[in-house]
């Protein structure tokens, strides 16, 4: 499951990371776990999204930041309250590179949700050369399951 181990991030603690693929296999085991993917209706419209429908699953989707401002959502945590998420369920946080999600999983876990963790290198990760993403890292440089809008 990734590291196991709570990290820390200026004195704040969350349950630790996941590659991508180790998303996919908790997504597959654990009933109860929810993809939170936290990026913006432009990203998930024009970049596309995780695709977990043969796991029986969707992605929640709640914006860390809102578009088209980019302030942090006050609402964020209330939104996984209100999505009836336990606390103690399994929620694997996914941005474009593993920035905002990090920041998201830090912010539930405060709010005493108790298995957040952080997707490294997001649903994009870094660019290649030619300055492009989602070819060296990431869930669809992982060769996992995404669906354009």
């Amino acid at each position: 499951m990734g590291s196991l181990h709570a990290h820390t991030r200026h004195e704040e603690t969350y349950a630790g990371e996941m590659s991508p693929r180790e998303a996919w296999d908790c997504l597959n085991r654990d009933a109860s776990s929810t993809l939170v993917d936290v990026r913006t209706p432009p990203e998930w419209a024009f970049s596309g999204e995780p695709d977990l429908s043969v796991l029986g699953k969707e992605p929640l989707k709640i914006s860390w930041k809102i578009f088209p401002s980019y302030t942090v959502n006050d609402r964020f945590v209330a939104s996984l309250i209100d999505a009836g998420l336990a606390q103690n369920a399994p929620l694997l946080f996914l941005c474009r590179t593993g920035g905002r999600s990090l920041d998201a999983a830090i912010a539930a876990t405060a709010q005493g949700f108790t298995a957040c963790y952080n997707i490294t290198d997001g649903f994009e990760g870094a660019p290649n050369e030619q300055q492009q993403r989602g070819t060296i890292a990431g869930w669809k440089a992982s060769g996992l399951p995404w669906r354009q809008s």
